[in-house]
């Protein structure tokens, strides 16, 4: 008999002596499932985290319930010393049919129930099951909708399926209803089956008796649920797969997922404390889990409460897009209210130029996939972009980690990559990365209709319909690129949270703003002559800022004839009158070398003054935004502590009115 203790090798152990197979007299042919399909379907998690995350989804669905919290933490075995994990809460609890219906593959009532994320009834099993090799629950229900008030246990346990030769998945259960004074023993089919159920729990459970069974609801309020895995999956070398030494508040996991590189980078740059601890750390990954925490609601790791935290904190330079699906397409409901709204930025500390990108996308506040990477450049291109949005329009994996492959899907990709493009070659020279300098090249490229083969189409329909504009293909029409190359951050279709306003130009202009050379990739002179044309309005904007027309030093035709035949007057002069002359020429040219000089360090100066100023500018932003977050929390609290003294004076004032009238009672005596 294999006894294997790692997850992955579990599932090989030998048959049992192949079971009684005979259909029973008078009834149908049935399907039975084998306990290897136990461990099957737990490899649907093929991380770890993603099962706690499971169970966190079972206690959130309780608030509707009354559940006020789900505590997570580690204990002992006392039977043989090894450690366990328990996940409760204090929700509506289970009755001796709901626990049944918990135990068996595929049943769940929550599937059409709103607002729930539980759906395909089979997330307990595999999340327990990739957890540890053995589970027990203990559940309590009170009294409502005139049912009687229960308590039951059960136990799923592969190692006494596997141990016992077992060819059906057994769950043995107990059932009792809470009296006033006693618990009653509920007698499902006969006393013997009820003895050989608690038999087992005691012999294959963490617990000596059933007197030590019934002790864990003493941990329980009036109801709940508390579930403790054991016999704990390990690794390679022998060491559980969950860490419980190296933080005292955490649970995290051992191998490829943890990374000494990325935790000492998390205390350096603490806005991406998330994106790099979020694998490896329950309490990290938690606290992004979901997106909105219902009011009055707790998540407690081991003994300390798990602060949910959110992404959008970690930006700066926010902005939103609203996506919206096509309708009529596969997979999606046809309803015209659905929409994503994508919130996007920079990380904090974009600055550092550390990997830190990706989106995180939510389905029914539920973190499906975190820091998702879609952008994969060569470069450094889409490095610090961050984004947040919840797409209830696309349909989740059974294991909640990630989305089917839908139509719905690969166009919310595309669109999300779109976004990031733009966003990052928009902003990055604000975070210190080389400004991209042909934004029409990006516009055309990542518009819905581009394609390759209808580019050049695209470019002669345009030259056709506007020749002043058929540099590049680009036309005026309504499915054509805007021309960026001298607009203004204000005048952009995003906006950007830098606090400039309108008209605030006479500070310079971005690298990227400066008028194209001629010959270069954009524009010459002659072809935007017209007066008034983007062009023009560039040159005219570069002199105004201590700069030199380009065009100014460009010769024409009738300049070249005419210094040619200067030239062939000097060559028939004597010798001794071309050298000085030459050297005279020579000499001016000198000096005209040197202003040029003098001129290109001024505007270099002025550059860099201006860059300078914008770093100014952020960095008061982000030192202002700190300090309002602090002060905010500052108020929070103070709050928090004035509702709290008002609440004492109200008690106190409750009772001193309680001492008044019983000391009025006491004054007053009947007559006899």
């Amino acid at each position: 008999m294999n006894d294997c203790k790692q997850f992955w090798k579990a599932g090989d152990f030998e048959d049992g002596s192949g079971g009684n197979w005979e259909t029973p007299p008078g009834g149908m042919d049935h399907v039975r499932v084998h306990p290897r399909f136990l461990h099957s379907n737990a490899t649907s998690h093929k991380w770890v985290l993603g099962a706690f995350a499971e169970l966190l989804d079972n206690s959130l669905d309780e608030v509707c319930n009354g559940a006020t919290y789900a505590n997570i933490d580690m204990l002992k075995n006392k039977k043989d010393g090894s450690r366990m994990l328990v996940i409760e809460d204090n929700g509506g609890g289970m009755d001796p049919d709901k626990l049944r219906q918990c135990m068996s593959l595929g049943y769940s009532l929550k599937s059409k129930v709103a607002d729930t994320i539980g759906q395909y009834g089979n997330g307990f099993k595999t999340s327990t099951m990739r957890l540890g090799a053995d589970v027990i629950v203990f559940t309590r229900c009170s009294a409502k909708n005139g049912k009687r008030p229960t308590q039951s246990i059960g136990l799923l346990s592969y190692t006494f399926l596997r141990v016992t030769g077992k060819e059906d998945i057994v769950v043995p259960m107990v059932d009792y209803e809470r009296g006033s004074r006693e618990l009653k023993k509920i007698i499902r089919a006969s006393r013997s089956d009820w003895d050989i159920n608690i038999d087992a729990l005691v012999k294959w459970s963490p617990f000596s008796s059933e007197a030590d069974l019934l002790k864990q609801f003493d941990h329980m309020s009036d109801q709940g649920t508390r579930i403790i895995i054991y016999n704990l999956w390990e690794d390679d070398q022998g060491q559980l797969e969950l860490d419980f030494d190296a933080d005292a508040h955490d649970i995290q996991i051992r191998g490829v997922n943890r990374d000494e590189k990325n935790i000492q980078m998390a205390n350096d740059f603490p806005n991406s404390r998330h994106f790099l601890t979020y694998r490896h750390s329950l309490r990290s990954y938690a606290s992004i889990l979901y997106l909105r925490i219902p009011p009055g609601f707790r998540m407690v790791l081991r003994g300390k409460d798990i602060q949910h935290h959110n992404i959008v904190n970690d930006m700066m330079m926010t902005t939103e897009v609203t996506y919206r699906p096509q309708p009529g397409a596969e997979g999606l409901a046809k309803d015209s209210n659905i929409v994503a709204v994508v919130t996007m930025g920079f990380v904090k500390d974009a600055k550092a130029h550390i990997d830190v990108q990706g989106y995180n996308v939510y389905h029914k506040n539920r973190l499906i996939k975190p820091f998702w990477r879609l952008w994969n450049a060569a470069g450094s291109d889409g490095r610090g972009v961050i984004g947040v949005l919840e797409a209830n329009f696309v349909e989740p994996a059974h294991d909640k980690q990630g989305f089917e492959r839908t139509i719905v899907l690969s166009r919310l990709e595309t669109r999300l990559i779109q976004m990031q493009k733009t966003y990052w070659r928009t902003y990055c020279h604000k975070i210190g990365y080389a400004p991209r300098v042909n934004k029409n090249n990006v516009e055309r490229e990542w518009s819905p209709d581009f394609s390759p083969e209808t580019s050049s189409k695209k470019k002669k329909a345009a030259s056709s319909k506007h020749p002043a504009a058929a540099v590049n293909g680009f036309g005026e029409g309504p499915n054509s690129p805007p021309l960026t190359e001298n607009i203004h951050e204000d005048d952009l279709h995003t906006p950007m949270n830098t606090g400039h306003t309108n008209g605030s130009s006479d500070k310079g202009m971005p690298a990227d703003k400066f008028p194209p050379k001629y010959g270069s990739h954009s524009a010459s002179p002659g072809q935007h002559a017209a007066n008034g044309s983007p062009y023009e309005k560039t040159m005219q904007m570069f002199a105004e800022n201590g700069g030199v027309p380009l065009n100014s030093s460009i010769p024409n035709f009738d300049q070249l004839v005419e210094e040619n035949r200067i030239l062939k007057e000097k060559l028939s002069r004597k010798d001794d009158d071309i050298v000085g002359e030459l050297l005279r020429d020579l000499e001016r040219e000198r000096k005209y070398c040197k202003e040029l000089e003098a001129q290109i360090e001024e505007i270099k100066g002025k550059s860099e003054h201006m860059y300078k100023e914008q770093e100014a500018i952020i960095d008061i932003f982000a030192e202002e935004r700190e300090r309002r977050d602090v002060e905010e929390e500052t108020l929070r609290k103070k709050l928090k502590e004035a509702t709290a003294t008002i609440q004492d004076l109200v008690e106190r004032v409750k009772q001193l009115e309680l001492e008044k009238m019983k000391t009025q009672n006491g004054a007053w005596r009947p007559k006899n």
